[in-house]
């Protein structure tokens, strides 16, 4: 089957040019620049004229919920949402339930993500205090990396045992992602706020309980152990100014040991927005200051921070609505996200190619994937078309997350995802699905 794109602004490796793209079954056959002939022979075409044309988009972090938490969501809506958002391959978290601590438990969610995940997929293995053997036994070709939970947050996985996690960083040979909270002093924090507001406490309170010194102190330690140890770390979503300086610019990607990544929430919003958005912002790591927002953007432009992500994390709309005590933390973004990376490219904040490498090559370079994240001839067809003149609002009526609401309900975005191809198969057209092929496991070059 072949399926030929024509005419649209392909972004790809640093450069934009308009070109048509060959399709044959599910790997780009031909790249073709304009003024070449391009006649597919037989089979579909799809003139994109307007339109731009980008590699699908490779998420490293996000929580689909499970098993154990499919009320707030799921691998088929979550992998569906992604889809229509122009995320063609997503890496999940090992904090469902039960938690992912076992081969056994982390082959139980490949096999369902064979059956229902319409995007391509990989899971962590969890990291505990008492799994060693596990985390051991992973298949570093199979399986995208290790997840440490350095701090608390959604599920109780928190790694705070010193010997277990020295052993960790000098044992296991493949990334280990790290969520990077020092325990201690967040606990602290929480005390202290309690004690001095009680049950007013509010969303407002977020980044001063788990607060910039709280990341900074969790982000070096982990640092300092990865150089100790020769560890191949990556640190999820920074949120804080400081810990930018933990990061090089001054080596290529390829040869890093260590690296970050920035999401969505804490490059758009900033401590104010808790004012009108309360515990709808509420994330761990919390966001915080303009100045922290400033920050990451300086370190994600000039190279300390090498990809983007989602950290999508669903909770219902009623938990969310608790008071800030009892509510939890994270919020829905797969389907939003290039929405909203596309929207910094209009405001001036960055270009398509710089989008593009930190969203779909550089999550492919950094975890080595196979054949994924670039539009190359013999790579597999996971492609994105956007028109980027297309306003499109965030409503109630349009949303595709189970859990039914989202942090950028209100927001007009000025463009608009028109057709995701996932392994060459047109899986989203224009608000419709085609559902009849499923996504493939990711695989990795180690």
């Amino acid at each position: 089957m072949r399926t030929l794109i024509k005419n649209a602004l392909i972004v790809n490796e640093g450069h934009a040019f308009k070109g048509h793209v060959l399709i044959e079954n599910e790997t780009i056959k031909e790249v073709i620049p304009a003024g070449s002939q391009a006649d597919p022979e037989a089979g579909t075409v799809i003139n994109a004229e307007g339109l731009t044309l980008m590699p699908g988009m490779i998420d490293d972090q996000v929580h689909f919920r499970e098993p154990g938490l499919t009320h707030k969501g799921d691998l088929y809506t979550e992998a569906r949402a992604a889809v229509a958002g122009g995320i063609t391959s997503y890496m999940e978290m090992p904090n469902t339930v039960p938690n992912t601590l076992t081969q056994e438990l982390l082959q139980q969610k490949y096999d369902r993500a064979a059956e229902v995940s319409l995007a391509n997929y990989s899971f962590f293995m969890g990291g505990g205090n008492d799994n060693m053997a596990e985390v051991l036994k992973t298949d570093l070709s199979q399986v995208c990396g290790l997840k440490i939970f350095m701090g608390s947050s959604t599920g109780n996985m928190l790694v705070d045992n010193k010997d277990t996690l020295e052993a960790i960083f000098r044992e296991f040979g493949g990334i280990i992602a790290l969520h990077c909270e020092y325990e201690p002093m967040v606990k602290a924090n929480n005390a202290l706020f309690l004690e001095k507001y009680g049950d007013t406490l509010t969303a407002a309170q977020h980044p001063l309980i788990r607060s910039a010194e709280a990341c900074y102190a969790s982000s070096s330690q982990a640092v300092d152990l990865a150089e100790k140890h020769g560890t191949r770390i990556h640190i999820l979503h920074i949120s804080t100014e400081k810990e930018t300086s933990l990061f090089r610019n001054d080596i290529p990607l390829a040869e890093k040991k260590i690296t970050a990544e920035a999401c969505l929430h804490h490059l758009w919003f900033s401590d104010a927005d808790y004012l009108h958005k309360g515990n709808f912002i509420k994330w761990n790591p919390a966001v915080k200051t303009a100045e922290d927002r400033e920050g990451i953007w300086k370190a994600l432009l000039d190279g300390r921070i090498d990809v983007v992500a989602t950290d999508h994390a669903p909770h219902t709309f009623e938990e969310k609505s608790a008071p800030y005590i009892s509510a939890p933390s994270g919020g829905p973004l797969v389907q939003h996200s290039l929405n909203g990376y596309l929207e910094f490219v209009k405001q001036g904040r960055w270009t398509l190619e710089q989008l593009v490498e930190k969203f779909a090559h550089n999550p492919a370079r950094l975890f080595r994937i196979q054949k994924r994240g670039f539009i190359r001839p013999g790579y597999f067809a996971d492609l994105v078309l956007a028109d980027t003149n297309a306003a499109y609002a965030v409503n109630k009526e349009n949303i595709l997350y189970k859990c039914g609401w989202s942090p950028f309900e209100g927001v007009t975005f000025h463009n608009t995802i028109t057709h995701t191809f996932v392994n060459g198969h047109l899986a989203y057209e224009k608000g419709v699905f085609h559902e009849e092929k499923k996504g493939e496991r990711l695989r990795f070059d180690r």
